[in-house]
């Protein structure tokens, strides 16, 4: 189970690294939690693969810095009646 979760850590770097996808859109592709997603990119994969790991935390920093621009075009969109709640991945429709 152990190396399973290091190859996960290790795929999901590369996913992150490859795309610039989010923690919840990496989640979604990989049909687990963003907790798990988070723990597996920050804790495991720097010790996996130090560089990849160095990568990938760019990639989330980005992410992290431009997340209030997503949230502003989302909730623009919901106003515009462009909204589709089916995007949403939280309970809230």
């Amino acid at each position: 189970m152990r190396e399973a979760t290091q190859d996960r850590a290790v795929l999901l770097g590369r996913y992150i690294l490859d795309t610039g996808a989010t923690v919840r859109a990496a989640a979604k592709v990989f049909r687990i939690s963003k907790s798990t997603v988070h723990k597996d990119v920050t804790d495991r994969l720097s010790h996996e693969d130090p560089q990849l790991y160095r990568e990938v935390k760019q990639v989330l920093e980005k992410n992290k810095q431009e997340r209030h621009i997503r949230g502003g075009m989302a909730t623009r969109r919901k106003y515009k009646g462009d909204f589709d709640p089916s995007e949403t991945t939280g309970n809230r429709g």
